[in-house]
């Protein structure tokens, strides 16, 4: 159906827009999709990776993690394009429709790896192929799905943008929690097969609940020439320049954050699991993340953040300095544990559920904060842009930057020289953050922006 059926600017209502439902069971969906599959990621190719032949062939924790962020850094570093895309050329919708099929495909890939004397290939190069079409998948739609949620809106029911990023991140979390303890659980007693499938299964889902929701959406029309217009407009490299400093002083966050994907469980393996009434699985651990995000998302909107406002207002800068220092604690805990387990102790993991109390606190403020703030600061037709380089500098560079350390150690160690061992590990990346949440604090002083909402002027 042409886009001239669709409605193209904002219900002029104070209440929720007709689409968001769509959007957020979406969003639900691909995410449990996602985070299944990262989930039990690092633990296959470290424990569960054969060859050709059917015999194991694991890789080290090191080169693991390395494959690991590179796959993350790729993901957030392909936004860019899918942002040009949808910004210039198709639009959000058309755009997120068709790169989830080639996220579909990726999942589907992936479920090959536990038939090598079907497929005839290397598994390890089957890992690979489907790692390249999940990023292009998961990372083309990732900066349309988020702007599309803001695009929703208009004058009157702006006041709503923030509470539903809140329940945007809120449906993150919710697919999260289940599949981060699902796919572990299947990938032990099931194998990769299983672990891998059932979330590509989930992701048609998630495709199909987008496109039943296509009349409900506003569908902001692709800028064309204006988009390259806006783009270089005072307004737009003002916009950009703003913003790059402050996702500079964001990516020492996820170089920490997206390591309880990988770092996190090789720790959790030398932990106790017994809770009693259950053993909990090492990579389960990271289904804690997303229950306390469900959990810390209304605590900090309707709690914490009116009770800041009593000494000061909790202005987004100020909410990210505050996650910036929370986040290099949380490797203080996960150092002290590390020692233990380095001086023959094996300590519960509730030392990592602690860390993660600790870095999920620090993720509301940081990720749930730059998401909307990255929004309001976009001019109206580089929505989808602007997120786009907030993906690329401040979460790509991350994982960029932990998969080089990671490369260093393994190289250096392949001659002979142990560096960053143990609990000097964590140490490290924990004065990388704290040093930046200085740094930030100070600069956070001095940024000037404008906000930007669909049906307004911009207003400084």
């Amino acid at each position: 159906m042409a886009n001239s059926e669709y409605r193209t600017t904002p219900q002029q209502i104070e209440t929720m827009p007709p689409g968001i439902p769509y959007i957020i069971g979406n969003e639900a969906a691909e995410r449990f999709s996602y985070y299944g599959m990262g989930a039990v990621l690092y633990e296959f190719l470290t424990e569960h990776l054969r060859d050709a032949s059917g015999a194991m062939a694991p890789m080290s924790p090191e080169l693991a993690k390395a494959w690991q962020h590179y796959f993350y850094a790729a993901v957030y570093a392909l936004p860019i394009f899918g942002a040009i895309l949808s910004d210039w050329l198709f639009g959000k919708y058309k755009t997120i429709v068709w790169i989830s099929l080639l996220y579909c495909l990726g999942h589907g890939v992936l479920a090959l790896v536990d038939f090598p004397s079907v497929t005839g290939v290397e598994p390890k190069w089957l890992i690979a192929a489907g790692l390249v079409l999940l990023a292009m998948g998961a990372g083309g739609i990732k900066p349309c799905v988020s702007a599309h949620v803001g695009d929703q809106f208009g004058e009157r029911n702006k006041d709503l943008i923030n509470k539903v990023f809140g329940w945007f991140y809120f449906s993150i979390n919710a697919g999260a929690v289940v599949s981060t303890l699902l796919c572990p659980w299947l990938l032990k007693h099931y194998g990769p097969g299983w672990a891998f499938g059932i979330p590509g299964i989930i992701m048609a889902l998630a495709t199909l609940v987008f496109w039943l929701g296509r009349f409900k959406y506003v569908h902001i029309p692709a800028g064309g020439s204006k988009f390259i217009e806006e783009t270089f407009s005072s307004d737009g490299i003002r916009a950009v320049i703003n913003l790059i400093p402050l996702y500079l002083f964001i990516f020492p966050f996820f170089m920490l954050f997206d390591q309880t994907h990988t770092a996190w469980v090789e720790q959790a393996k030398s932990m106790n699991g017994d809770f009693g009434l259950f053993t909990m699985l090492p990579a389960q651990l990271q289904a804690v993340n997303p229950f306390l995000i469900l959990c810390f998302i209304p605590l900090f909107a309707y709690v914490l953040y009116p009770l800041m406002g009593r000494w000061f207002e909790p202005t987004p800068l100020r909410k990210i300095g505050i996650g910036l220092f929370l986040t290099a604690l949380s490797f203080v805990i996960i150092a002290l544990a590390e020692q233990r387990i380095v001086d023959g102790e094996t300590p519960h993991m509730l030392w990592q559920i602690a860390a993660y109390v600790v870095i999920t606190a620090g993720e509301v403020m940081v990720s749930v904060t730059a998401l909307e703030f990255s929004y309001t600061q976009a001019p109206k037709k580089m929505k989808s842009f602007i997120m786009g380089v907030y993906l690329l500098v401040a979460i790509a560079l991350g994982n960029i930057l932990t998969a080089r350390v990671n490369e260093y150690i393994e190289a250096q160690k392949k001659v002979g020289v142990a560096i960053l061992e143990g609990a000097n590990y964590y140490w490290f990346f924990a004065i990388v953050m704290l040093v930046a949440a200085v740094i930030y604090v100070v600069w956070s002083q001095f940024y000037r922006g404008r906000v930007y909402i669909q049906g307004e002027e911009g207003v400084a």
